[in-house]
């Protein structure tokens, strides 16, 4: 059961978190590489203000963004300003991100993200979390994917092997998990999530184990898997997120 209050306290200490990191920051730092190709440091604070008001829009019944094209024209805009600035947009974004959050609403209603993607609007802080937590990892400070709680791990692990599930050009895929559960995606037609989330056992082309930070890694484009052990094929190349 999605508790869309806890997330969005969940929300707000991983914002402090990412808030103090980026605190730590100067303009030099602050243009330097991140760890997403292409983009600096200004770049992900930019992305992850810029995405907070994207999820108001989307709590709001308005369109995620007003196309993708604005989207990546506000990064690119917003990513060399100055510290200080940066710092400020995130705190205000963020809070304007939880003031929707606590309005009264049905949070069992149906809302659209980017694509066409619907999802419950219960499920939109989560979504948020994802997003704070590993662009810190991103902003290569220090705040790694270990340092991540046990909580969202294996909650984050859960969401992307069900949006990986029946992929076009995945094999079946079983991830083995250190605590025992195995995961099925890629090609598992006839499996529910609710037997992918408690854990199914069956014949898989490729199976892949390891630490649970090397999985997230590998599953949210974050490592390329050289950490894991796989068995039955190589690694399988997983679609951009």
């Amino acid at each position: 059961m999605i508790d869309h209050v806890r997330d969005l306290a969940s929300v707000r200490d991983a914002t402090e978190r990412l808030l103090a990191a980026a605190a730590a920051l100067d303009n030099v730092s602050m243009a330097e590489p991140s760890r997403l190709p292409g983009w600096t440091r200004g770049h992900v604070l930019a992305h992850v203000a810029r995405n907070a008001d994207a999820l108001v829009n989307v709590l709001a019944g308005r369109p995620m963004y007003v196309s993708g094209e604005a989207r990546d024209a506000d990064i690119e805009r917003d990513a060399p300003r100055a510290m200080e600035v940066q710092l400020a947009d995130l705190r205000e974004s963020a809070a304007r991100f939880q003031e929707e959050g606590d309005r009264p609403a049905d949070w069992s209603r149906t809302v659209e993200l980017r694509n066409g993607v619907k999802d419950a609007a219960a499920n939109v802080p989560f979504r948020r979390w994802i997003e704070v937590e590993l662009h810190h990892v991103d902003l290569g400070v220090g705040y790694e994917l270990e340092d991540l709680s046990a909580e969202f791990t294996q909650r984050e692990i859960n969401f992307l092997v069900n949006r990986f599930r029946n992929h076009p050009g995945l094999p079946a895929v079983d991830i083995r998990q250190d605590d025992g559960r195995v995961l099925a995606t890629g090609a598992v037609e006839g499996v529910t999530l609710e037997q992918i989330e408690q854990g199914h056992e069956r014949t898989a082309d490729v199976t892949v184990s390891g630490r649970q930070a090397d999985l997230l890694g590998w599953l949210a484009g974050r490592r390329d898997g050289a950490a894991l052990t796989v068995g039955g094929g190589p690694l399988p190349a997983l679609p951009p997120l």
